[in-house]
Parts: structure tokens; C-alpha cells; sequence
């Protein structure tokens, strides 16, 4: 049956004809209750009479009340009718002792039962409303998931109404767990509060939990994880409401939870940085990504174009990923002077030609390839983009005059077992030699894995879970580090405002995590139990992977930046005629396309601390 709506000023006009009729008959009400004596004195009655009707409507109009929808009237609504009731009442005692002849007491009387009546009439709409509307949608309730709310303060409480009336949120709150004492035992808008975060299982399978919702935006990340951890012994779907500041700054609804992941388990506070620092060297310069549509690159892109440069140049030899950022990036910045160019490093006219064209000021070369295993097996290529291809964008920079060139590098460089990592810590030896005899200020950023990178661990995982399993794993005891991908750029954005010149800046990324656990906790996440549900797969490792990465080689030690996440290596003592003999000798085996151990041993013979994986 459809339903009949009213135009707005119909309601109004119903809402106003309403409160006319309850003060007219609360003004009768008064005298027959009083038992005054209106003879004589009917005249002063009735202005007095007139005289509150219109000050009501008034006070009414002003405040908004005729505005409010009926069915989500609250406090505000019920404190500006008690208000609006006492100043008129007020109003009747003061013409009572100066112009009119009315009785004190018909005027106490009149004011209550016109209280009371307009209070019953709206919130007894907003009862009945209610009743029905839960009558209506019972069978869809009965439907809905059994869930369980983990946080009982004004998240959680926004939650359940914004549950209850919407009608678009398939969730139906059963019980509430809260660490504060004083709520347990009680109800929040008729959920009880049942215990705290250590009773999570045991209620869950007490009041047949289906999903868990964790509404505690305001707490911190470790916390967060920690409750999480709990969550993961009931089995049935987790989720999380956004951030307290984004429902304040309108950014997100509670409505919109998203389901958690492994970030939520980190157990750590988002890495801040100095924004005025990066600021002060990125603002109203030229700047050039290379690799700008990848994972690392197009976040550099995002948070470079926050930091008004002067022009921001995206290069990236795979187009359908530049032109995805500069898509986005021009709806987020429409004034931004932003040329995407399609172009590969190992062209070397070719990047000469782009850096004589815009001249950049600043470079962040994040071009690379970075898959270990598929560079296990051609390693000519690996040479050929990550080694010549730097080496190309290295002498652009040297020669158009660049200020300020930062190497995206990564952990998989010390002591590496692997051709991409291997490739890597020649970049480095690279950036550090030719730092020494050039303007340009060449500085390396080693940092490990990206959570949600192209390729890396996590959407793998989350794909093999949708598809059923298996969930596969190398090994039980591999290690890596992880950050999330704009923790990492935002600190390479800051370590370049700290770039001298040949220096190895290491990001601190905590913690190692274990790979096994991380998809152990994915599966429970998704409410599915490990090797029951779904199977975990172990593989073994890949040709070229370690166990566990390392930060630093021996020969490195750390030095402090003001960002105690920044630390910088030492720069170790390079053979630089060596080293540029070696390199023009490897790039020349890897066009000759030699096999893939003649390679390995011309990469050996160039980075002593590489030892290729048996």
C-alpha cells in the first residue's frame, strides 16, 4: 500500500491548528478547574488569552519547533516548549499585577495543562509512530542480524537509533559490552549492557550473536586491536564505525561501517609528521614522480598535490594507472598544473627530453619493478628498469640541475638474497656515489611492506578467502614489516626535508608481524575458523625469499632525525670507479640477455652482501 505524504506546509499548518485548539482548551480547562469567577473580568480574560496564543506562536516559529519532524523530536524540542510555557506564564503574572484583572492561579493552571497536552500530543504521535513502525517491520527485524555492539557511549547509543530508524542497516543490537562498571546491568534505549570486553565470547553465544559491531571510535589504535582480538574468538563477522573525527566533520555515517582488517590489528597509533616541514620544500615547486600511477607512487602524487607545488608531473609507462590518479586528482585539485606523461626510465632520450621540457625541481623516483619472484626469473629486466633505468633518471637529474632527488628503496637491499632486492641496494650505491660530485641533493628512503600494495600479502589473502580458500602461506615463521601506504609516503615526504645529500634514511615500521598470524586473523575476521573453514596452505618459501628483513647491514649504523621514525644509515666507503665499470658491465650482459646465473654472479660480484638464495 502506498503511502500518503503531506506537503511540509500542510503538516505545519495541521501542527499549528493543533496547538491553537489544546491552548483554547486548556484556557477552559483552567476555569473550570480554578472555579474563578470570570464574570465582569471576561474581557481581560480573553485579551490575556489572545495575548499568550500569539506570544506562543511566536516563541514556537522562532525556535524552530514547527521545522522539526514529529517523529525525531527530543530534548531541544521538550526544553523550548517548557521554556516558551514558563516566559508566557510569567508574562500572564506580570499583566496580572499592572493592566489586567486575571486570576494568578487560571493562569499556573492554563500554562500546565497547555504543557501537558502539547508535550502528550507530540511525543504521543512519536509513540504511536513507533509502534507501528516496528509493527510493520517485525518480520523484516526477525530477519535481521542478532548483533552485538562493543562500546556503550554516544557511538554506540547513535548506532542503535540510527539502526532503528533508518531502516536501511539489516542489524538488530541484542546486548551491549562496556568496560564502564556503572553501565553494566542497565540498558542503553532498551539494549541491556551486559558486561565488559573480557565477557565478548561468552555473551556472544549467550544472546546468539551473529555480527559484532566495535563502536569505540575515540579510543586508541592499540586498544582498538586489543578488543578486536577478543571479537576474533566468536566466530561471526567483525565491523567498525569510522573515526569519531570523521562523523564530526561529516566525512562518514555510522551506517557506513566498514568491515576491519589488518590494519586494525597493527596495534599502534597512526605515524604523524611534521606537514610544515614537508610543506616548506614542496610548495611552489616543480616536482616529478616517477612510477606515479603505482601503489607508492600515486600516494605520493596525492599527498604532494595537498602540498600546493607549483606542477606536479606523474610519468608512468603503464597508462591505464596514470590516468586513474590524474582522474582523481583533478576532481580533488582542479587548479593544479598536473602533466601525466607515459614514458619509460629506460629510455634515456627520452627522460632527458622530459627533464629538459619542465625542468623539476624535485624527484621522487618510486619507478621500479618489485615482484621477487617473477625478477627471480628475469633478471635481465630487473637489471634493465631498476639499475639502468635509475642510473638514466640519476644523470637527468645531475644534469638539468635538479635540487632534490629521494630514492624510493626498500629493505629487500640489505644483505639480499634476491635479484629485486639486489637491484635495489645498487640504486642505493648509485645515490650515494653520485651525491658526492653533483648540485643535486641524492638521498635514498629504505622502508619494508605496504599494507594493501599492488601485489602485496593482503588483498591476496582477502581474494583466496571470498574464493573459499586455500589461504596460502610460504612459510609458518616469515616475518615482515608492514606500514600502511600513506604512513610510508608521508615519511619519505618528510625525510626529504631532511635529504643532505648521500644519505640512507631507514623508516622505523615497529614491530615485525608474523605472515602466518595475519591470515589466521583475516579468516577470523571474515567470521570463518583457520583450516576448518578455510584451509592455510603452507608453500614454501619463493625462490629468492627470506624469512625474516633486515633494516640495516652491518657496516650501517643509525643516526637520529628530529622524526624519531626517520633514522638515517651511515653511508658505507664505494669503490665509485667500480662501481661504474660493474654497472655498465651488468647492464651490458642484461641486453645481451645472458642467463639468469651469469647475472646473478655479475650482481655478486658488484653487491658483496648478496647471496643468492640457494
Amino acid at each position: 500500500m502506498k503511502k500518503i505524504r503531506l506537503h511540509k506546509k500542510i503538516k505545519i499548518a495541521f501542527l499549528a491548528a493543533y496547538d491553537v485548539v489544546v491552548f483554547a482548551a486548556s484556557a477552559v480547562l483552567a476555569v473550570l478547574l480554578t472555579k474563578v469567577g470570570i464574570e465582569g473580568y471576561l474581557t481581560d480574560y480573553l485579551a490575556v488569552a489572545a495575548a499568550n496564543l500569539a506570544a506562543y506562536a511566536i516563541l514556537f516559529v522562532v525556535s524552530g519547533l514547527y521545522n522539526s519532524v514529529l517523529r525525531y523530536e527530543g530534548m531541544y524540542e521538550f526544553l523550548h516548549i517548557c521554556a516558551s510555557v514558563v516566559l508566557v506564564f510569567l508574562l500572564d503574572v506580570l499583566a496580572s499585577l499592572t493592566i489586567a484583572e486575571i486570576s494568578v492561579r487560571w493562569a499556573a493552571v492554563c500554562a500546565m495543562c497547555f504543557l501537558l497536552l502539547t508535550l502528550g500530543g507530540r511525543y504521543g504521535y512519536r509513540i504511536v509512530f513507533r509502534y507501528f513502525k516496528r509493527k510493520n517491520e517485525s518480520e523484516i527485524d526477525k530477519n535481521a542480524l542478532r548483533t552485538m555492539i562493543v562500546g556503550g557511549g554516544d557511538a554506540g547509543s547513535m548506532l542503535i537509533r540510527e539502526i532503528r530508524t533508518s531502516g536501511k542497516i539489516n542489524l538488530r543490537p541484542v546486548c551491549i559490552i562496556d568496560d564502564d562498571k556503572d553501565k553494566i546491568g542497565r540498558k542503553i534505549l532498551n539494549v541491556p549492557v551486559v558486561g565488559n570486553t573480557e565477557s565478548i565470547a561468552e555473551n556472544a553465544r549467550k544472546f546468539g550473536v551473529q555480527t559484532i559491531v566495535v563502536a569505540m571510535p575515540a579510543v586508541g589504535k592499540k586498544r582498538v586491536s586489543e578488543i578486536i582480538s577478543r571479537c576474533q574468538e566468536v566466530k561471526c563477522p567483525i565491523k567498525i564505525i569510522p573515526g569519531i573525527y570523521q562523523l564530526v566533520n561529516g566525512q562518514a555515517m555510522l551506517s557506513e561501517m566498514r568491515d576491519v582488517d589488518v590494519n586494525d590489528l597493527l596495534g599502534r597509533e597512526p605515524i604523524k609528521v611534521n606537514l610544515n616541514e614537508v610543506i616548506g620544500y614542496i610548495e611552489g615547486k616543480t616536482v616529478l614522480v616517477t612510477g606515479g600511477g603505482g601503489s607508492i607512487g600515486s600516494e605520493l602524487c596525492r599527498q604532494i598535490a595537498s602540498h600546493k607545488p607549483k606542477q606536479l608531473i606523474i610519468l608512468d609507462i603503464y597508462e591505464n594507472n596514470a590516468y586513474n590518479i590524474q582522474m582523481e586528482l583533478s576532481r580533488h585539485y582542479p587548479d593544479l598544473d598536473m602533466p601525466v606523461l607515459i614514458a619509460s626510465i629506460r629510455d634515456q632520450d627520452r627522460i632527458e627530453d622530459i627533464f629538459a621540457a619542465y625542468r623539476p625541481q624535485i624527484v621522487f623516483h618510486a619507478a621500479a619493478h618489485k615482484h621477487v619472484p617473477l625478477m627471480e626469473v628475469s633478471p635481465c629486466e630487473a637489471i634493465k628498469n631498476n639499475v639502468l633505468g635509475t642510473y638514466n633518471v640519476i644523470r637527468a637529474a645531475d644534469k638539468f640541475g635538479v635540487k632534490r632527488f629521494i630514492q624510493i628503496s626498500t629493505d629487500k637491499a640489505v644483505n639480499p638474497t634476491n635479484v629485486m632486492g639486489a637491484t635495489k641496494r645498487i640504486c642505493e650505491m648509485m645515490i650515494q656515489t653520485a651525491g658526492k660530485h653533483s648540485e643535486t641533493e641524492f638521498v635514498a628512503v629504505r622502508f619494508g611492506n605496504v599494507l594493501g600494495s599492488n601485489g602485496s600479502v593482503i588483498p591476496l589473502f582477502k581474494q583466496q578467502i571470498r574464493e573459499g580458500g586455500p589461504v596460502t602461506v610460504t612459510h609458518k615463521d616469515i616475518i615482515r614489516y608492514f606500514m600502511t601506504i600513506p604512513e610510508a609516503v608521508s615519511l619519505v615526504l618528510q625525510a626529504g626535508a631532511y635529504a643532505k645529500g648521500g644519505e640512507i634514511y631507514v623508516l622505523n615500521m615497529g614491530e615485525p608481524v608474523r605472515i602466518y598470524d595475519m591470515a589466521v586473523n583475516l579468516i577470523k575476521l571474515s567470521g570463518l575458523e583457520p583450516d576448518k573453514d578455510i584451509e592455510i596452505r603452507i608453500t614454501g618459501l619463493r625462490p629468492g625469499e627470506k624469512l625474516y628483513e633486515e633494516r640495516l647491514m652491518s657496516e650501517e649504523g643509525l643516526l637520529t632525525t628530529p622524526n624519531h621514525m626517520i633514522n638515517i644509515g651511515k653511508p658505507m666507503k664505494i669503490d665509485e670507479e667500480n662501481l661504474w665499470r660493474k654497472v655498465e658491465a651488468l647492464g651490458k650482459a642484461a641486453h645481451e640477455e645472458v642467463d639468469a646465473a651469469e647475472i646473478k654472479r655479475l650482481i655478486a660480484d658488484l653487491v658483496p652482501t648478496y647471496h643468492p638464495a640457494a
